[in-house]
């Protein structure tokens, strides 16, 4: 059900990207839309980094194997480290053609170039909010990538459409300086998707090199331990995240007068209260040590 949600926020996003990207170029070539025909050329990126997102969340939906026991979640984090790339490389587009079209003389505006600028603008907010919501669902950081790719899309349209607005304004109350109200805000547009870009690729680097959940959900795992009768002392306590899932790994000091199975049957109801209480947990590794009364009075 959760891998079926995902694709279907994934192929919605994809087709929309591939609509949208033909709308943009073809109204800014029809109608000589300079913002239009760039918004266009960032959406075709957007194709590319949907792809990709959709292609690293196939691989991390695979099953653990040889090569991989800790399963392939990372692929999902490697997907949102490229379309944060792909987002960065579109930012310093839009703000190069941005900056260059101050230096030229001012097209003039169209009221159909707005009204995709409008449109896209409204589809790409409701893209935003649903693949986040999906994506925040599933703790899914392909469609996560996806939303934010989606957001990004949000702010060039806002600036296409002030832009394209001022223009026309500008035409109607002759007024020629409102011309470049377009390239002024796509340079603005352009620094607010380069940040979200750093944001999401500083994410996604963090959990390639297996930084550490936050201490908060750290110590929600401590308190769920603790509550076993027969854990005496938590010796190491890490979990790092790994892709849309945690794996857990503890070190525990039980009574050594215990039997094998014994310390088996605590170890399995461990791993069984984490995993119920917190669902994104998908592996919990646990080794356990032996402790004596006379160690903690010593």
């Amino acid at each position: 059900m959760k891998k079926t949600a995902s694709m279907l926020a994934i192929w919605i996003s994809l087709a929309s990207n591939i609509v949208l990207t033909a709308i943009k170029i073809i109204v800014g070539l029809l109608f000589n839309s300079q913002v239009l025909i760039a918004d266009g050329i960032h959406n075709a990126g957007d194709v590319i980094a949907t792809a990709t997102a959709y292609s690293s969340m196939r691989v991390s939906s695979k099953p653990a194997d040889v090569d991989h026991p800790y399963g392939h979640g990372k692929a999902e984090v490697l997907g949102a480290f490229i379309v944060a790339i792909i987002l960065g490389l579109a930012a310093i587009y839009m703000g190069y053609h941005s900056i260059h079209a101050l230096f030229e003389a001012a097209g003039e505006a169209h009221i159909i170039a707005l009204c995709a600028a409008v449109v896209s603008l409204v589809w790409k907010q409701i893209l935003y909010v649903y693949t986040m919501r999906i994506g925040k669902q599933l703790n899914s950081k392909g469609l996560i990538a996806t939303a934010y790719d989606h957001l990004a899309d949000v702010y060039a349209s806002i600036a296409a459409s002030v832009g394209i607005g001022l223009a026309l304004l500008g035409d109607h109350y002759n007024i020629s300086y409102l011309a470049y109200g377009d390239p002024v805000a796509g340079i603005i547009v352009s620094f607010l998707v380069l940040k979200l870009a750093y944001e999401m690729g500083s994410e996604s680097f963090d959990i390639l090199m297996e930084r550490s959940v936050s201490p908060a959900y750290i110590e929600q795992y401590a308190a769920l331990i603790r509550g076993v009768p027969e854990v005496k002392r938590i010796d190491r306590l890490r979990a790092r995240e790994h892709g849309h899932y945690i794996l857990v790994d503890a070190r525990l000091g039980i009574p050594g007068q215990l039997s094998i199975q014994e310390g088996h049957d605590i170890s399995r109801s461990i791993k069984q209260k984490i995993k119920e209480a917190h669902s994104d947990v998908d592996e919990v590794l646990v080794h356990l040590n032996p402790w004596y009364e006379e160690q903690a009075d010593a």
